[in-house]
């Protein structure tokens, strides 16, 4: 007598706690990639020169979201070594600062099917974890239609610009820009991200662009003084 066969959901039960446990070192493990660009002069090394970091759209000036992620590019110069300046008219350098996300676009990912639970077999199952900006989603495919599994979602591309100004005349000592594509359009996650990946080995080589990957550890902004 042959062996009867497991049923489905025995099979399930089977397969959902290595389907969870993937899921979790996935996220355990979270990172966050940008390309960043970099133009500069030969910077003086940090001696308490003063700066403020300023609004490159005027319209942005004066808000509090704008000065909550403005803190954020402060607190990377500081610990470089520069001291923030009580206003811009006293300061040794200016900081423009801009930020963006756009509206999103549409990707399509298809997945052969093979046998197995998961990404990897027709099962479908739990979809694949969405970077850290994403989560989970379900998906079934039936095995016994046939047939990839196709999945539908939306990324959005977002940025940040840093120019550094020496405020006595104007001359430009620093250019540059990080920018990523991710599944989350919250400037409050990416904002913190985008600006410590810019930062990160400031100020690199000029003219060089390099993809920065760090580590995702739900940063959080300040608030705005």
């Amino acid at each position: 007598m042959l062996p009867s066969m497991p049923s489905f959901k025995t099979f399930i039960r089977a397969a959902l706690p290595v389907a969870l446990a993937i899921g979790l070192s996935a996220c355990a493990t979270n990172s966050f990639k940008a390309d960043v660009s970099r133009f500069a002069v030969p910077l003086p090394a940090p001696a308490g020169q003063t700066f403020a970091v300023v609004a490159e759209d005027p319209k942005m000036a004066g808000g509090l979201e704008f000065a909550t992620y403005a803190n954020a590019v402060a607190t990377e110069l500081a610990e470089l070594g520069y001291t923030r300046a009580a206003s811009p008219e006293s300061a040794d350098m200016l900081v423009r600062f801009d930020y963006r996300v756009d509206t999103g676009r549409e990707r399509v990912r298809t997945s052969p099917g093979a046998a197995g639970f998961g990404p990897w077999g027709p099962w479908g199952g739990w979809g694949g974890w969405g970077g850290w900006g994403g989560g989970w989603g379900f998906g079934f495919n039936d095995p016994f239609l046939g047939g990839p599994d196709v999945r539908s979602y939306t990324v959005y591309t977002s940025g940040v610009d840093v120019k550094i100004d020496r405020r006595v005349d104007g001359q430009r000592l620093f250019e540059g820009k990080a920018e990523a594509v991710s599944r989350s359009n919250r400037l409050p996650r990416l904002v913190p991200n985008l600006v410590d990946a810019l930062f990160t080995d400031f100020p690199g080589n000029s003219g060089e662009t390099v993809r920065i990957t760090i580590r995702d550890d739900e940063k959080t902004v300040r608030p705005a003084n």
